[in-house]
């Protein structure tokens, strides 16, 4: 399981209970945290392997995922669990994300300083082997470097204009909006997983 879906070992536990139930719905686990606070939070994304979940699919996936963590009881306290699509700027947390998103710009960060630097802002070249190619900025001059996927804690897509753009038309193609209903179902969107978000009730395990 990569440190980028999972990155505890609470995390990695849960992802080796859930996974495979999100998996048998026909989704991916994209990433699972479990956030401390008053009330602690099991956040999971999932998505379609070719993209385009709704909020009905996080739905379904929330009781099935429910019913398991109830038998399996991984978690000691109270928490609310909340299940969403990665959204738009989504995280980059498998090899091949890096593949699926070549030529959008993304943010990397790496656990250790590479050139002293953690940080990178650049645009996806794709993958070789191991390792995510990012064409970064460097002096003014483009210049595509290597990180090996084992080094980075975090990477994020930037939202730009070309991102939501090349969403528009994923989600076209596949039939779940059409071009005038956009902005109207991206707000619509947001304000049920808010909605959702606030009336999960608490479980105790």
């Amino acid at each position: 399981m990569s440190d980028l879906i999972a990155k505890t070992a609470i995390d990695r536990r849960l992802a080796d209970i859930v996974g495979p139930v999100i998996e048998g719905l026909g989704f991916e686990l994209v990433r699972i945290r479990l956030m401390g606070g008053r009330t602690r939070i099991l956040q999971i994304m999932a998505d379609r392997p070719d993209g385009g979940i709704e909020v009905d699919d996080c739905g379904k996936i929330s009781t099935a995922v429910s019913a398991v963590l109830d038998v399996e009881d991984p978690i000691e306290d109270n928490y609310v669990l909340e299940v969403s699509s990665p959204g738009i700027d989504r995280p980059l947390t498998r090899l091949k994300d890096f593949d699926m998103w070549v030529d959008y710009e993304a943010r990397i960060e790496t656990t250790e300083l590479i050139d002293g630097r953690r940080r990178f802002k650049g645009v996806l070249q794709g993958t070789e082997g191991d390792e995510v190619l990012i064409e970064i900025d460097e002096a003014g001059n483009p210049l595509t470097i290597g990180l090996k996927f084992e080094w980075l804690s975090d990477a994020k897509l930037i939202l730009t204009d070309e991102l939501i753009a090349e969403m528009l038309r994923q989600r076209k193609a596949a039939g779940i909006i059409d071009e005038s209903q956009f902005d109207e179902i991206e707000e619509t969107e947001g304000d049920e997983d808010d909605e959702d978000a606030s009336d999960t009730p608490e479980t105790r395990h």
